[in-house]
């Protein structure tokens, strides 16, 4: 789409934002059809914030859909299991660390772009090139630490409009009460009797209605998204645990010191 993606399960923020626009914009096209609907008046008739919270709603939303499609594509780099040779008589080691190298890079055109494959690759080039297998350990685990925390900080956008969407609520609530009171309160002040209080009652619960269904759909959408996350970030972390695992079983415990590492 000549767009740039993420790093690993990264989401890009300004094409997902914008898609979050046209999302927001065909759901309320759906609704528009069907304007006498009650729970179409809850989305459409209930202030202005109520629009903003289902905009960052499906924000959300994408991007956690977004984050579980991509973490299935890195988790697809775990099922090559042929990088190093099966043969029991094969240890790695800068003399062999070539031929895993032109492997991988036969196997996946852009090494980068996975987890697990860059990771790999960065801790073979640097065992080619320095040829210190003692060093491969410590490269692994640095990698495994920065690929955490690029994980962590993706996480961040979607926190933050979780922990919007319910405020967002909260205000539409605090604008809806002000509406109820106020309008109940201009008629008392210039009511001769009962019977003109009707009406007022009226403007009360339209009011009430604002408060209490801004903060019920804000409350609804942010407990359902933040489940969701919930359970994409226990499969990434499971996938990098794996990365990890693999790593340890396919490399680590396939090395061969050398004479000089011994003496080292």
């Amino acid at each position: 789409m000549g767009i740039r993606g993420g790093k690993f399960t990264r989401v890009s923020n300004l094409t997902w934002v914008l898609v979050a626009v046209i999302v927001t914009v065909g759901f309320y096209a759906a609704l528009s059809p069907f304007p006498k609907q009650y729970i179409v008046q809850v989305f459409t008739e209930r202030g202005i914030f109520q629009y903003f919270e289902v905009f960052f709603s499906f924000w959300a939303l994408l991007i956690v859909l977004v984050k579980w499609a991509k973490i299935r594509v890195q988790h697809r780099a775990l099922e090559f299991k042929d990088l190093v040779p099966a043969d029991a008589d094969f240890v790695l080691s800068p003399a062999t660390v070539g031929h895993v190298l032109s492997r991988l890079r036969q196997e996946c055109d852009d090494p980068g772009r996975f987890i697990l494959f860059g990771r790999i690759e960065q801790a073979l080039s640097n065992l080619k090139n320095m040829g210190q297998v003692g060093d491969l350990d410590n490269v692994l685990q640095s990698q495994a630490s920065n690929d955490e925390d690029v994980m962590e900080s993706s996480y961040s956008l979607v926190k933050g409009l979780i922990w919007a969407i319910p405020v967002l609520g909260f205000i539409g609530t605090v604008q809806g009460l002000g509406m109820a009171i106020g309008s109940f309160g201009g008629v008392l002040s210039t009511a001769k009797d009962i019977t003109q209080l009707r009406p007022a009652l009226q403007g009360v619960t339209s009011g009430l209605a604002t408060a209490f269904d801004t903060t019920y759909v804000a409350l609804v959408a942010a407990l359902s998204i933040q489940l969701l996350l919930v359970m994409v970030r226990k499969s990434e972390e499971e996938m990098m645990d794996e990365c990890k695992n693999y790593c340890q079983r396919n490399l680590v415990g396939r090395l061969r010191l050398t004479p000089y590492d011994r003496i080292g």
